[in-house]
This record gives C-alpha cells, sequence and structure tokens, in this order.
C-alpha cells in the first residue's frame, strides 16, 4: 500500500501529471506554451536571419526511482577504491586508455579547446535533401522566425522548399560544436543535429551480412506482391499508436484510485511452416486488409 500512498499524495490529481506526457488518442491536452531553448540566426553569405529553437520531439512518459518503502532515491558519486563519496566539484574528466589508467583533464585543459559560442547557424553549402539519410540525423529541433526577420525567414523557407534543398552548416550549442542539416517543414523549418561521419558504425563490418542467402524468383515475387498490397499512398504518422505508453497510463490510474488493473491475453500467432507459405499467407491477408480498407 506504500506506493499507492506514494502515488495519491505526490500526484493528487493523475490526468494532470500525465497531461505533461502527449499521446495521439486520450483527449489531454497541455495549456502550457512551450518555450524556446535558443535564440540566434541563420547566417549564409551576407544573409542573416534572426531565429529562435524549439524541441521538435517530447518524451513520453517518465518514472522515479524509489526504494521498497516507496521514498525516491538519490544518487551520489562513489569512490570505490577510496571507499568514500565525491563531491561534485571534485569530480574530474578522464579518456581511459587501458585497464586502470586515464588521461585526466580538467577544466583548463577543455577550454583550451573550446569553441567560440558565435549564436549563429553559420550555413556552407546546399544539398539535395534526399542525400541526407535519416540514418546521419542523432536530434531534430524547429527554426521559427524573430519578428525583425519574419520576410527573410519566409523566403528562405520557400526558396528550400522550392528547390528542394537542405543548407548545410555549423552551430555551437552547449560548448559542442555541431553539424546542422536545415529544411523546409510545413510552414516553417527543421534543423537536424547531424551524425559526423567517424560516429557512423560502417554496416560492413556486421558479420552477419557477409553469408546472405539466395534468393529464389517466385519468392521473390511473392515478396513484392505482399509489399504492394501493404503500401499505402501516403504516410501518416497519427494512425500510429504507442500501445506501450497508452496501457502505462490506464495501469497508473487504475493503481491511483485503487483498482485492479486487467491485462486481456493476446491470442498466439500460428507460426508458418516455410518462408514460402508464409509469403503466401501474409499476401493473402494482405489482400484482406486492402479490401477492408476500401470498404
Amino acid at each position: 500500500m506504500m506506493q499507492l500512498f506514494w502515488i495519491e499524495t505526490k500526484c493528487l490529481d493523475v490526468d494532470a501529471t500525465l497531461q505533461r506526457f502527449k499521446t495521439y488518442d486520450d483527449n489531454i491536452s497541455s495549456e502550457i506554451m512551450p518555450r524556446s531553448i535558443w535564440n540566434g540566426s541563420i547566417s549564409f553569405g551576407l544573409v542573416n536571419i534572426p531565429v529562435k529553437m524549439y524541441t521538435a520531439a517530447e518524451a513520453r512518459l517518465g518514472f522515479t526511482s524509489l526504494c521498497k518503502q516507496g521514498h525516491q532515491l538519490q544518487y551520489r558519486k562513489w569512490c570505490p577504491v577510496e571507499n568514500t563519496e565525491v563531491k561534485w566539484g571534485d569530480v574530474k574528466k578522464g579518456f581511459k586508455l587501458t585497464g586502470d589508467k586515464f588521461v585526466v583533464l580538467e577544466k583548463e585543459d577543455f577550454e583550451k579547446v573550446a569553441t567560440k559560442t558565435t549564436k549563429t547557424i553559420d550555413v556552407t553549402e546546399f544539398v539535395e535533401t534526399q542525400q541526407v539519410d535519416p540514418l546521419y540525423v542523432e536530434k531534430s529541433y524547429y527554426l521559427v522566425p524573430e519578428e525583425s526577420g519574419l520576410k527573410a525567414y519566409s523566403l528562405f523557407v520557400e526558396a528550400l522548399s522550392t528547390e528542394d534543398k537542405s543548407a548545410i552548416g555549423k552551430v555551437v550549442m552547449r560548448d559542442k560544436e555541431h553539424l546542422v542539416a536545415l529544411r523546409s517543414y510545413k510552414k516553417g523549418l527543421v534543423m537536424h543535429i547531424l551524425h559526423y561521419s567517424d560516429e557512423i558504425k560502417s554496416v560492413e563490418e556486421l558479420p552477419e551480412l557477409k553469408n546472405l542467402a539466395a534468393i529464389k524468383g517466385e519468392e521473390l515475387k511473392l515478396a513484392q506482391a505482399l509489399i504492394e498490397k501493404l503500401t499505402d499512398e501516403k504516410f501518416q504518422l497519427s494512425k500510429f499508436k504507442d500501445t506501450y505508453t497508452e496501457a502505462l497510463k490506464k495501469l497508473i490510474r487504475a493503481k491511483a484510485a485503487g483498482k485492479q488493473f486487467v491485462v486481456e491475453e493476446e491470442k498466439p500467432v500460428e507460426e508458418a511452416k516455410s518462408l514460402m507459405e508464409a509469403l503466401k499467407a501474409s499476401v493473402d491477408m494482405g489482400a484482406r486488409r486492402t479490401r477492408a480498407r476500401k470498404g
């Protein structure tokens, strides 16, 4: 009962707490206005466009770690060799060489190589948007105009959209230099923070891909037919629901109200005996779904 007591006393209004975590279909909408997390400008040539930055995605549900009695845990820095807690001000950064050998870096060392913060997104080139592979994207942000830059921003968005180009450049945030790609998105701009090339692992390194199986013509035709049956005219992200998060929210509401949460058991899916059998059954299933979708 202690965990339930903690939920009831710390989260008097469960829906109000869950409101911070958006979902697609539970009619919970936040009234909290989004806050910009950075302001600066887009710079290329002699053009300068003042902008503000917002996060483009947000976390789902968040949880707090508790002990058995329901008390919130604290995390401390602990040295197992000295058998003592280390104060945050005494924590140093180290680059591991081998075993227990490290190169210790002081705050002054980082300052020596720190990149100057200019508050500008410096664009150096433009490329076809399709050349920026999704694998390169680390995180995405929205860029919106400051009032003084509305005209230039609008022109930039329209030009990128018309040309189907992305602007490639660099920006310094939180003392780190990021490679970025800017592209038009609906009425505005999205800035993708990109991985550098040496951060991308080569797919050629994966041993499982060195001995791929030979494919028969009939198998390929069935696979193509299955893809065709399941192909939609347009990708609609809103069609896909995070069923796991929705179930968690229902469970939280139930426990907060002192109710039981009942899980419906799924019927086991019969496995196909062969690849060909699986493909044929899948094509038939895809055809039925297509007919049902068309009514």
